[in-house]
């Protein structure tokens, strides 16, 4: 008889399937994988330490650079636990908007992800119908903050500003004649929330053609049920939150349990799995992305019917208007004060947390009364569920691995901080 050894395999860190620097060394009997072990620590940039050495309103640009599919909703966290500290509530108006781009963010990321898991398992062409969606919805960021993607748009006491009257349209171009033109820029001759409103029309049909390409894809189907199954109880002991919960059949989420800003205002379903496997999952977060345009679509409403301030007035904690800075010398010490010092934090602790695309995303801050924080603390959702990889993919296939990566939908700047 020939001896049968187990051998050891490395898989990545620049497999294109690893969503980000990740290194897993298995062991492997044949095709089948008998434990991995994940490395982690490839892409660390020291993000916590980083956040203490600066004052509190400089760290905010870093928050979107955590997870960066999920910029906003970091932002959100961070600078929920600085309101927390200082005892501050922001204006109505800007909770809603907060919670527009909230959703806006989960889409985007649950965008990327059905992309992305696609593609790993041999899926093209939902790669290219989601990102036609990242597109729009990139346009929005844009047009609030000037960036498509590290927006730096939440702030301490409401958001950076207002909605804007109008969106951005495409420019004259060569390769299209007028008509064509006119039909680029249909949706964007009106304000931000028309943009908005007119996306969440056409963005149910999108899903449907996602659901077209996958959901009874024979293909897809033997990929991911029975992949990567985790019982309810397990999902619970291993900290499991977000869609990887659901997916297991049980129905938390912050926004419903612990509601912060205006979700309690709002109506939408959460919904839950029952097979804990990648097929659930995946069922799970297409489901969310209907949730979200929901959302969006009461959030429109209420904005458009209620004009306000979006942030608080006060020049301690948020920059007096350029139009002040420029006649007005209290402003612009104000102003000089802000963007150098920052602001004293009163002593003691908090732990803010939302709920992330990816799952419970939290701060944990500790103030000593200076202008910097004396300790952060990031919580990320992608950290729990890549220390389950092992337990998830024993005795599945090799190719399974990739599977079981992408279904627990992981980025790496937030793992690594």
């Amino acid at each position: 008889m020939s001896e049968i050894r187990n051998y050891t395999m490395n898989f990545g860190p620049q497999h294109p399937a690893a969503h980000g620097v990740l290194r897993v060394i298995m062991e492997m009997d044949g095709e089948v994988i008998e434990r991995c072990d994940p490395h982690i620590g490839l892409l660390h940039r020291g993000t916590e330490k980083l956040a203490e050495s600066k004052p509190y309103n400089q760290s905010i640009g870093y928050m979107d650079r955590l997870d960066y599919v999920s910029m906003m909703s970091n932002e959100h966290a961070y600078v929920m636990a600085i309101e927390n500290l200082l005892g501050i509530t922001p204006p109505v108006r800007a909770q809603y908007i907060r919670v527009l781009f909230d959703e806006i963010t989960r889409i985007l990321n649950h965008c990327m992800w059905i992309g992305a898991h696609g593609l790993d398992i041999g899926a093209m062409t939902v790669f290219l119908y989601a990102f036609r969606e990242r597109e729009d919805l990139m346009d929005c960021y844009e047009a609030v903050s000037g960036a498509r993607m590290h927006a730096t748009y939440y702030r301490p006491g409401g958001v950076y500003r207002d909605l804007p009257e109008k969106m951005p349209q495409y420019a004259k171009s060569d390769r299209f004649n007028d008509a064509e033109m006119k039909q680029r820029n249909a949706d964007r001759e009106g304000s931000l929330l028309d943009f908005i409103e007119a996306f969440t029309e056409r963005f149910p049909g999108y899903v449907d053609e996602y659901e077209t390409l996958l959901s009874d894809n024979r293909i897809w189907k033997q990929r991911t049920v029975d992949i990567g199954v985790v019982t309810p109880e397990r999902a619970m002991a291993l900290g499991f939150t977000g869609p990887m919960l659901r997916g297991s059949g049980i129905e938390w989420d912050l926004r419903k349990t612990q509601p912060y800003e205006v979700y309690d205002r709002l109506d939408f379903d959460i919904p839950v799995g029952t097979n804990g496997d990648s097929y659930d999952r995946y069922l799970v977060r297409v489901e969310e992305m209907r949730q979200s345009n929901r959302i969006i679509r009461q959030c429109i409403d209420w904005l458009r019917a209620n004009p306000g301030p979006v942030m608080l007035d006060d020049h301690k904690l948020a920059p007096p208007t350029r139009e002040q800075m420029k006649g007005d010398m209290e402003s612009l010490i104000h102003h000089f004060k802000l963007f150098t010092e920052g602001y004293c934090v009163p002593v003691g602790e908090t732990y803010a947390a939302i709920e992330h695309p990816k799952g419970e995303f939290g701060i944990y801050l500790v103030s000593d009364g200076a202008n910097k924080p004396f300790r952060v603390k990031i919580r990320a959702p992608g950290f729990a569920h890549l220390s389950a990889l092992d337990e998830m993919s024993r005795g599945h296939m090799l190719a399974d691995m990739v599977a079981i990566i992408g279904t627990q939908d992981i980025v790496f700047g937030e793992i690594d901080r």
